[in-house]
């Protein structure tokens, strides 16, 4: 039986250690080189809707004590298709002077977005007429809603291949 001289450890400890560093650095390279989106759920970046989540959530409570916005469901079609909101105030009656802004986005990429400003408004029905989808499957319609100084998100998701649209 031959005695180990202990020169062996220091080498392994070693070689693990340069493993473990050269696996953070490949994590580090993959990672930068991935097509990563960021969410737009308000219109804005997630550090800044994160950072102001309470204010977001008081003016949502605000809005909806003072105010309704729907979605109008209809089919979407990817070919030309009308966006229809109706905002009224709590009691049912028609509001005219709300402003609207609608951003339709993919949920894997930004790069098909589109922003969707100066609807027809008539009777509190906030109209974007003929607005087309370059491909089918699933947008998120991102509503903002400004009544006043009381502002909303309204979030739908909506697939040009179905009916159904549902808030998220």
């Amino acid at each position: 039986m031959s005695k180990s001289t202990g020169k062996a450890w220091p080498y392994a400890i070693a070689g693990a250690i340069t493993m473990v560093f050269g696996f953070c650095v490949a994590t580090v390279v993959v990672t930068s080189k991935a097509d990563i989106q960021e969410s737009n759920d308000y219109m804005t970046h997630y550090q800044d809707a994160d950072a102001n989540a309470n204010k977001l959530i008081k003016e949502r409570i605000a809005f909806d004590k003072n105010c309704k916005i729907e979605y109008i469901k209809k089919q979407l079609s990817a070919d030309g298709t009308t966006i229809e909101y109706k905002i009224t105030d709590i009691n049912g009656n028609p509001i005219n002077n709300a402003k609207l802004k609608v951003l339709v986005s993919r949920p894997e990429t930004h790069t098909l977005d589109k922003d969707l400003e100066n609807p027809v408004v008539e009777n509190g029905i906030y109209k974007f007429v003929d607005v087309s989808f370059p491909k089918p499957g699933v947008y998120n319609l991102i509503a903002k809603v400004e009544v006043g100084n009381l502002c909303r998100f309204y979030n739908i998701k909506a697939d040009t291949r179905y009916s159904n649209a549902f808030e998220f």
